[in-house]
């Protein structure tokens, strides 16, 4: 099978993975919150940003490299944080990291994904980050990241925008749970999707391995911990400035949408902040995080390093970002669709169709570089 001429694209993938993964596995990737008018939104307002080409560019290479904190990197494009990525397809994080070393671009491990940091830094190099949660155990804190430190992680997310778990009402309709409970109904879908079955079954059922040192006594009433029993969202800025005082490599705030977020986050001595309003999972009535991006860049873009999230799903939605002031894009969905539907083939499908893409929308408008790329928004070009 040409998988470069049968998947194309994203959406390509996207309808093969969901024949692919169980019904509770797609409500999991696929959805938002509320009424869930924020994915949409996140898609259509990407679709708004045009870029007017310039012709006659001469013969050149696009140049994809960028250079983040220290490291240069092939394409202007990573893996996003995704929690549970393992329940979406099993081993879904080696597969991710792999592909990550091969292709040169960093894969950021959630904290609540089903691999632990030790084994993805074995796997991804230099190009494995950690996305953090912060515990409520301050020890618990240290711990983890002393063991990503240790494990040769360079590079910590914080994800800051989940002061309070959200009401995703697919996901509570369709039954997913963590540990999953073994219902007849759970059976009946899981037997629907043999591939994800054999799967599972040869990889081992997902589990919280990063957190399951910090998972083992029961609560009050006997039952297994959760990381939601573990994580605190309702922190002030105090806790950036406290990793920073203790993480000696980059440091990055995730899920910012307000200049002012910004702000503090560089003041508080942050390497990088993403833009993101977490793939519109949180709050259904938020802005897109692309309408957010060009007042993020005008207050902070010549102070830091400025990635981009929510909505992604290929080069020409790279490049609206890109042309708006940012530096970098993260994709969580995109990736997992590959992964959910051509499996151990799916990291290095989805970075090679993400790379075509991207050249050739640059090729189209004559961009040579990334650094090209605001002349090709009009009145929207970027302020570093």
């Amino acid at each position: 099978m040409d998988l470069l001429n049968t998947y194309p694209s994203i959406p390509y993938l996207e309808q093969r993975a969901r024949k692919r993964i169980p019904f509770f596995a797609w409500e999991y990737l696929a959805s938002g919150t509320g009424q869930e008018f924020g994915v949409a939104h996140n898609l259509a307002a990407l679709q708004r940003i045009k870029l007017t080409p310039k012709m006659l560019a001469g013969r050149y290479e696009p140049d994809t490299r960028t250079e983040l904190f220290g490291k240069t990197y092939d394409v202007p494009f990573g893996v996003a944080p995704v929690g549970m990525s393992g329940f979406l397809w099993p081993g879904a994080e080696r597969i991710l990291a792999a592909a990550a070393k091969k292709h040169n671009f960093p894969y950021c491990l959630s904290s609540v994904a089903c691999e632990t940091p030790e084994t993805i830094a074995e796997i991804a190099g230099d190009n494995g980050w950690l996305q953090y949660y912060p515990l409520k155990d301050l020890a618990d804190e240290a711990d983890l990241l002393r063991r990503a430190w240790d494990a040769g992680i360079r590079t910590l997310a914080v994800t800051i925008d989940i002061p309070f778990g959200s009401r995703r009402e697919r996901q509570l309709r369709a039954g997913l749970v963590m540990p999953p409970r073994y219902t007849l109904q759970t059976l009946w879908r899981v037997a629907r999707r043999p591939h994800w079955a054999f799967a599972t079954l040869a990889y081992g059922m997902p589990r919280f391995r990063a957190l399951e040192p910090y998972l083992k006594s029961p609560d009050e009433y006997g039952k297994p911990r959760r990381p939601a029993d573990f994580i605190d969202g309702l922190q002030d800025w105090g806790l950036i400035g406290r990793i920073r005082d203790t993480w000696k490599g980059a440091l990055i705030v995730k899920g910012i949408m307000h200049p002012a977020d910004a702000l503090n986050a560089v003041e508080q001595g942050a390497d990088g902040i993403v833009v993101s309003n977490h793939g519109a999972r949180q709050l259904d009535g938020a802005p897109a995080s692309i309408e957010a991006l060009p007042d993020v860049v005008a207050e902070v873009g010549a102070k830091t390093k400025i990635l981009f999230d929510s909505g992604v799903r290929g080069g020409l939605d790279m490049v609206r970002a890109l042309a708006l002031g940012a530096d970098f894009c993260l994709m969580g969905r995109a990736f997992l669709f590959s992964v959910a539907a051509l499996g151990k083939r799916g990291g290095d499908h989805a970075a090679e169709i993400l790379r075509l893409d991207l050249a050739n929308i640059m090729y189209q408008l004559g961009a040579r570089s990334l650094a090209d790329l605001p002349a090709y928004a009009p009145g929207r070009a970027a302020s570093k």
